[in-house]
């Protein structure tokens, strides 16, 4: 399977708290909650569907797991009108969640990975079709791209800028070279963008 990572992120890189609900993620005094929040127009929420649609499975990091099991696992399509796509699709396919103090999930379908997750991963990818999706999971997301195991990153950046919380890449890591897939911009200017991982970056030689 291809995997795909999915990230909302705002113009400064913030990922945090995206969500509808302010106060759904809190960590470290975080305060500006709820930023994507009816930000895109409907051509982005059927990108998103679409998206959503196309997984075989998904792949989560503990919290953000905890998150969407508390949300949409606990939704119908009736519950959520617009984002339909995205509710019968975490319902109904496969989920797997790295973690090795989660024991006991709750949502249906759910299988956890708590021994060696590469390798896990790896089995995963290793199986002929379809797309293995992980969606927020910002520690599992840096991690997966450390271990060279991200076939394509989708970027959904919110024109704003929250100016506090937790981003997607910390402000020293690996550094990663990315060939631009696809780009499109909707008309409330949220823009989607989708990357290969391409190897690492070429730097120009010292004066």
């Amino acid at each position: 399977m291809k995997l795909t990572t999915v990230t909302q992120v705002t113009i400064d890189g913030v990922m945090q708290g995206n969500g509808h609900a302010s106060d759904e993620d809190r960590r470290n005094g975080f305060q500006r909650g709820g930023w994507a929040r009816r930000k895109g127009d409907g051509e982005t929420v059927a990108f998103i569907n679409q998206t959503y649609r196309r997984a075989d499975a998904f792949l989560f990091g503990r919290r953000t797991y905890e998150l969407f099991a508390g949300s949409w696992g606990t939704m119908t399509v009736q519950d959520a009108p617009g984002w339909e796509g995205v509710v019968e699709a975490l319902n109904a396919r496969p989920k797997y969640v790295a973690s090795s103090t989660l024991t006991d999930p709750g949502w249906s379908g759910t299988t956890v990975l708590s021994g060696d997750v590469a390798a896990a991963v790896r089995e995963l990818k290793a199986r002929p079709d379809g797309e293995l999706q992980v969606h927020g999971s910002g520690i599992l997301t840096r991690w997966l791209l450390e271990n060279d195991l991200v076939d394509e990153m989708v970027l959904i950046t919110v024109p704003v800028v929250v100016g506090q919380g937790a981003r997607l890449f910390p402000d020293a890591g690996r550094d990663l070279a990315l060939d631009l897939v696809e780009s499109r911009v909707d008309s409330k200017g949220v823009a989607i963008h989708v990357y290969r991982p391409a190897g690492r970056p070429q730097y120009a030689p010292a004066a």
